[in-house]
């Protein structure tokens, strides 16, 4: 299965909540598929994790910590996939 749109976009769907990654899923992506959906998830966190956010505004906290949350998940369920199939990343 080829990658649908960019991957980018893809890593921030995951981000949003709007697309989750799971093994049946995983099993439709080639190697250098899952390499691409690795980097991108990476990107997609630092800029996350670079985002600056009002101390006192705890709906933004939650919000971003939420994507951070589900980026850190999905970059989990790819790394613990790939281990098993002996792709490397």
């Amino acid at each position: 299965m080829a990658l649908p749109g960019n991957p980018k976009g893809l890593a921030r769907d995951i981000a949003e909540g709007y697309f989750a990654l799971t093994p049946p899923i995983l099993k439709k992506f080639t190697p250098p598929e899952l390499k691409t959906i690795n980097l991108n998830l990476n990107i997609v966190l630092r800029e996350t994790r670079s985002e600056a956010v009002d101390t006192g505004n705890t709906e933004t906290i939650r919000h971003k910590s939420l994507r951070m949350q589900r980026l850190n998940q999905a970059l989990m369920i790819l790394s613990n996939y790939c281990k098993h199939q002996r792709i490397p990343l």
